[in-house]
């Protein structure tokens, strides 16, 4: 399924009667006005590296006890303070220094559009890797974003702090769930805005087990854009249509799952693998 680019589509809902734009998008987007996105992943400096190669072996060599460690915290902090890390106390305060210093790492550059359509309903079509949010539309009668696997429904606000996975941020969530003899097929979506009022961000992740524990699929985005007139992009070349999400070309990025909006480490699971930031679900 090919999409069409955001010029393309604003002359497609050209005729259609003016609506209010929905609260949620307030401050945030403009309709038809296209805005510079980055797809990307939070993470630490390099020298963290180190520090992650000592407890991931220290999550190998006792799985059972890390597993149970790893359960007991907050999605998104750092590990607290363990003999049983390998750290020694003067590393583990470096470990967080270096954890405080983490930065945004754009991996694609693309363009957003808020655009009205059909139904009073609203959608932010994206080029490249953005064009995952173009299969979803927010319904604002129902205030639920209405995907092909079903409507995802509004959950508790989002207010990440500054320690977390993702910085300092506050939002808005939706969520879909669905179990069935075959699998379990999940799906989220999170708008709000980092604390230094500077970009909006945008969380999206979808998912598909079997019953065996199989992934079918497995697709998220961490998307970051800048707010005011400062972010606003030139319109692009209406030839440039967005890629297809289920494709395996550029546009369908092979990112990190983030699972929830505001993700853990990674754990090890059975394997004992490396105990480093989700973003490198």
């Amino acid at each position: 399924m090919k999409f069409h680019s955001p010029l393309i589509a604003i002359s497609l809902i050209a005729n259609l009667p003016a609506a209010e734009v929905p609260k949620i998008f307030a401050g945030l987007l403009e309709p038809n006005i296209p805005v510079n996105g980055q797809i990307g992943v939070v993470q630490p400096p390099p020298e963290f590296e180190k520090y992650d190669v000592k407890v991931s072996a220290a999550a190998r060599k006792d799985q059972k006890w890390f597993r149970e460690f790893f359960s007991k915290t907050k999605p998104g902090d750092p590990l607290p303070f363990d003999e049983r890390l390998g750290l020694t106390k003067e590393e583990y305060a470096d470990y967080l220094v270096l954890w405080a210093k983490r930065d945004f790492a754009t991996l694609q550059n693309v363009v957003l559009l808020l655009r009205q359509s059909s139904g009073n309903s609203w959608v932010i079509t994206g080029d490249k890797g953005a064009s995952l949010l173009t299969t979803i539309r927010y319904i604002p009668k129902e205030d639920v974003f209405r995907s092909p696997n079903g409507d995802l429904k509004r959950v508790d606000d989002i207010k990440a702090e500054a320690s977390g996975l993702l910085v300092a941020w506050s939002g808005q969530e939706w969520k879909f769930e669905e179990e069935t003899g075959i699998g379990k097929t999940s799906e989220s979506l999170a708008l709000g805005r980092f604390s230094d009022n500077k970009y909006g961000i945008i969380v999206y992740h979808v998912q598909e087990v079997t019953t065996e524990g199989t992934r079918l699929l497995d697709k998220s985005l961490i998307l970051r854009f800048a707010l005011g007139k400062g972010g606003h992009a030139k319109m692009p070349d209406p030839k440039l249509s967005a890629k297809d999400p289920d494709s395996d070309s550029e546009g369908d990025l092979k990112q990190p799952d983030p699972g929830k909006t505001n993700p853990a480490p990674a754990k090890p699971a059975k394997s004992g693998k490396s105990t480093k930031p989700a973003t490198k679900k």
